[in-house]
């Protein structure tokens, strides 16, 4: 039973965050960070398969999966306000040490932590989530021009971001074999998608996406500074995310683990026991 997941929520600054968690209470927790759009039930495959040997903790974001999502008049959604909710919600539960595992918007939150407490971090896992201008694919020239005119090019974005063809690209990429990918996947995050509000929310956060790329510089500096346990996990047909984004990790860690392996933007969609294998060889070798 200690290895079953457990679907729970918290309160966290008055607001309800729903999260999973499987395998013992006492064994070295993974802390997960999930992407956009998903939400932690893109992690489903590693609980399934890390729970004999850690305790996994995967949460929503406030906006995201079935964490609340208040209005964004009175819920800022920036990524420094969502840290500090996943900040809060770690201490809340009564984690004092994880391994940190983020991927794409797992990335900024997850870094924004990092730095605000160090001591907290045993390792971290990089996933398909950029600390490198070189990792931005040529998808984002029009996220740049929606940063310098919002209003001007919101119509743009929400296609690029919000229609269904665009969820189905955000996981298949340009991978040759498109079969191996179930399409639930991208329609069940479309209909989250869907639900009233979440346009303005995801517009909103996204919008907020540009202090990212400005912190990247500091984030690196932290990575020279720290030199933190790292493996850099990357799907090679990720189209948002360019594999450069992987191999610069090195020029900030240079005994960091990195693979490029044959997946998309959402590694575990089509390669699960691979990167399942690759973070338990990591996590069990952590200080």
């Amino acid at each position: 039973m200690s290895e079953q997941t457990r679907y729970r929520t918290v309160v966290v600054d008055g607001l309800s965050v729903f999260y999973r968690e499987a395998g013992p209470a006492d064994a070295p927790v993974l802390l997960l960070l999930h992407g956009f759009p998903s939400s932690s039930r893109m992690f489903e495959p590693l609980l399934g398969r890390l729970a004999d040997r850690f305790r996994l903790i995967a949460p929503d974001y406030p906006g995201f999966g079935h964490s609340d999502a208040p209005e964004p008049g009175g819920f800022a959604y920036t990524f420094d306000r969502i840290a500090e909710v996943m900040a809060r919600f770690v201490a809340t539960i009564g984690v004092e040490r994880h391994l940190l595992y983020v991927q794409d918007y797992g990335g900024p939150v997850g870094f924004r932590m990092a730095l605000a407490e160090p001591g907290r971090l045993t390792g971290l896992v990089v996933q398909n989530a950029v600390a490198h201008e070189v990792g931005l694919g040529p998808l984002w020239d029009v996220r740049r021009e929606y940063w310098r005119d919002r209003a001007g090019h919101e119509a743009a974005v929400r296609e690029n971001f919000l229609s269904l063809a665009a969820a189905r690209t955000r996981h298949v990429g340009d991978d040759p074999d498109p079969q191996r990918y179930d399409p639930d996947l991208w329609t069940d995050e479309h209909a989250f998608l869907s639900r009233p509000g979440q346009a303005a929310i995801q517009l909103d956060l996204f919008y907020d996406y540009r202090t990212n790329v400005a912190s990247y510089p500091r984030w690196q500096e932290w990575l020279r500074r720290e030199r933190p346990r790292l493996l850099v996990l990357w799907g090679r047909y990720d189209t948002s995310f360019q594999v450069a984004g992987a191999e610069a990790y090195r020029s900030d860690v240079p005994d960091a683990e990195v693979y490029v392996l044959d997946g998309g933007h959402f590694l575990l969609d089509t390669r699960a026991d691979e990167v399942a294998s690759l973070v338990r060889g990591f996590a069990s070798t952590g200080r």
